[in-house]
C-alpha cells in the first residue's frame, strides 16, 4: 500500500481498566475510581474521568493519586478481565481490516484503506466500530482517523472521551502547526527542556529549522522530528508486531551517584510493571540500565526460572541489579532505566500438570 493513499484509524478505549470496573460495578458509576495497588511504591494503572478532574493521570504514584483525591475509590487491577474485554474489542476491529496493530490492552492501529466491511470511508468504518463497542461491551471507545499512524493517534485525543476527530491529508500541516513538540511521541519533559533552550514549541517552530541543523543536536531522532512536524509518517500498520521489550527511564536534572538513584529505579520498576501488564504476551528477562555522566552505557540483567509474578518480585530483582554496578564509587549517573524483555506468548509459560488425573 503506497504510503500517500493509507486510510489509519487509532482506536483508543477511554478510561479503560476504570471503565471496566464502573460498568461491571454500579456502586463506582460516576465515581473517582483510581486502579491502583495501594502502597508507596504502587503507581495508578489508570483513572476515572471523575478522578482525572482532580489531576489523577496514568502511571502517577498512588500516594500522590490518594492526596489528589482523598475520597477516590482504589480498586486493584484485574488484568484477566481486562484481557478478556480486549479479546471482544479486537474481534470487532478484525470484522473490518485484518491490518491491525494492537499497542496495548486498550489501543490499536488499524489499516482501513480496503475495508473488508465494505464501508466506503474511513469515518464510517470508525462510527461502526465505536458504535459495536458501545453495544457488544458497553464501553465507549475514542478514534482519530488520518492518513499516518501519528496523525490518527494525536486525532484520537483530541475529541475524548467518546469521540471521533478526522485529519484528512490537506488539513495535517495546518492542524500540526499549533501543536505543542511535548505532543511528540518520544519528546519528554528533559527532550522538552532541550527544544524549548532553542526556541521550538510547536511544529510550526519545528518546521523552521535546518533539519541539519536539528540532526546535528539530536542526531536521526532530530530528523524524525522534523519529518512528524511536517506531518510526514511513513511506517505502515503492523499485524504481525509482537511485544519484545518494555522500558522505563529518566534522565536525572544533575549526575548523581550511585547510592542516590536506588530509589529511582525503584519507582523506574513499578512503572515498567504497570506498563508491562498491558499486554498479553509475558517478559521474564529483568535489565537494569546506566549511562554515566560521561556518557558510558552499561547494563545489567537477571533471568529468573520463571517469569516474575508481581510488582514486589520485579522491584526486587531490579533492585539487586545496582549491587552488580562494579564502577567505582565516585562515577556519577546522568540516566537510569528499568527494562522486561525476552517477551513470550503466556501459553509458553504453562506449567504441565505433575501428575496426570488418571495415575
Amino acid at each position: 500500500m503506497d504510503a500517500s493513499t493509507r486510510k489509519i484509524v487509532h482506536i483508543d478505549m477511554d478510561a479503560f481498566y476504570a471503565s471496566v470496573e464502573q460498568r461491571d460495578d454500579p456502586k463506582l458509576r460516576g465515581k473517582p475510581v483510581v486502579v491502583a495497588w495501594r502502597g508507596a511504591r504502587s503507581v495508578v494503572c489508570a483513572a476515572s474521568y471523575e478522578a482525572r478532574r482532580f489531576g489523577v493521570r496514568s502511571a502517577m504514584p498512588a500516594v500522590r493519586a490518594e492526596r489528589l483525591c482523598p475520597h477516590a475509590i482504589f480498586v486493584p487491577p484485574d488484568f484477566t478481565r481486562y484481557r478478556a474485554v480486549s479479546r471482544q474489542v479486537r474481534e470487532i476491529f478484525l470484522r473490518h481490516t485484518d491490518l491491525v496493530e494492537p499497542l496495548s490492552l486498550d489501543e490499536a492501529y488499524l489499516d482501513v484503506s480496503a475495508p473488508k466491511s465494505g464501508l466506503d470511508s474511513a469515518t464510517a468504518v470508525a462510527k461502526s466500530i465505536r458504535a459495536a463497542i458501545a453495544q457488544e461491551t458497553a464501553l465507549t471507545a475514542s478514534a482519530g482517523i488520518a492518513p499516518n499512524k501519528f496523525l490518527a493517534k494525536i486525532a484520537s485525543d483530541w475529541r475524548k472521551p467518546d469521540g471521533l476527530f478526522v485529519v484528512r491529508p490537506h488539513e495535517a500541516e495546518a492542524f500540526l502547526a499549533p501543536l505543542p513538540v511535548a505532543k511528540i511521541p518520544g519528546v519528554g519533559k528533559v527532550m522538552d527542556a532541550r527544544l524549548a533552550a532553542l526556541g521550538i514549541r510547536t511544529c510550526a517552530d519545528m518546521r523552521l529549522r535546518d533539519v541539519r541543523e536539528l540532526e546535528r543536536q539530536f542526531g536521526r531522532y532530530g530528523r524524525r522530528l522534523h519529518e512528524l512536524a511536517r506531518g510526514i509518517d511513513e511506517r505502515p500498520v503492523d499485524p504481525d508486531q509482537l511485544v519484545q521489550s518494555i522500558s522505563t527511564e529518566d534522565t536525572f536534572e544533575r549526575d548523581l551517584p550511585l547510592p542516590a538513584i536506588e530509589a529511582t529505579v525503584h519507582a523506574l520498576a513499578v512503572k515498567t510493571w504497570a506498563a508491562s501488564r498491558k499486554t498479553e504476551r509475558i517478559g521474564r528477562t529483568v535489565v537494569l540500565k546506566l549511562k554515566t555522566a560521561d556518557f558510558h552505557l552499561l547494563t545489567r540483567s537477571h533471568t529468573p526460572p520463571l517469569p516474575p509474578q508481581s510488582e514486589s518480585e520485579f522491584v526486587e530483582i531490579a533492585a539487586s541489579l545496582i549491587a552488580r554496578v562494579e564502577l567505582p564509587a565516585t562515577t556519577l549517573y546522568r540516566l537510569a532505566g528499568v527494562g522486561l524483555s525476552n517477551f513470550r506468548d503466556a501459553e509458553e509459560f504453562t506449567q504441565p500438570e505433575l501428575f496426570d488425573a488418571a495415575t
